[in-house]
């Protein structure tokens, strides 16, 4: 095909779609033709709505037994210290002091969300207090080597005075690494003490 056959073929082909596009002689300012509407909009159900595509009439079901549930899973204390107590007497960290991997996890969330403030040897000293910001207690002190692991992990998922709570950045498993690896500091500093 020649040169000027080609271009005459595209011409014809834009004046064509030209053609249609003003025969067509819609709004442009509105959305374009919808074939199938529904699939765009569903009927969508209130929670507490009758529904007519369940057995029961209703839009919200109950579980089913042996449902595992997805997300994350709830804690049963309130954010205050008579809780923070309640908690060290009742939960225990799910890893063991002996899991290597679970302490390097640990080691690796507390460099990059608690080493800030704590210091990299958990002695309070880290970049955020140099800057004028009160310290925290160190995680060296006897109060904090007395404190019992479900205890610091209520501290860890609420908070406590001045710290924020870590736990929509740090997932349960990695809060619970982190006391491995805190007790593992304050194991290092306690043989360090000793002449």
């Amino acid at each position: 095909m020649s040169r000027g056959a080609l271009n005459f073929v595209l011409l014809l082909a834009f004046l064509g779609s030209l053609g249609l596009h003003l025969a067509t002689d819609r709004d442009l300012t509105q959305r374009n033709y919808e074939f199938m509407p529904e699939m765009v909009r569903s009927p969508a159900y209130e929670t507490y709505a009758p529904n007519p595509n369940f057995e029961n009439g209703i839009t919200l079901q109950a579980t089913q037994p042996g449902t595992i549930p997805r997300g994350p899973l709830p804690l049963h204390y309130e954010p205050t210290i008579e809780e923070a107590v309640r908690a060290g007497e009742e939960l225990r960290n799910p890893f063991s002091a002996k899991d290597t991997d679970a302490l390097a996890r640990g080691a690796f969330v507390y460099k990059n969300y608690c080493s800030a403030c704590h210091g990299p040897g958990g002695k309070g000293d880290g970049q955020v207090p140099q800057r004028g910001i009160p310290p925290p207690a160190s995680l060296l002190a006897e109060n904090a080597v007395e404190m019992k692991d479900g205890q610091m992990f209520h501290v860890l998922t609420y908070g406590w005075r001045n710290m924020p709570s870590p736990a929509p950045q740090v997932s349960r498993d990695d809060r619970w690494r982190v006391i491995l690896y805190i007790r593992s500091l304050q194991k290092q500093a306690a043989g360090e003490k000793r002449p």
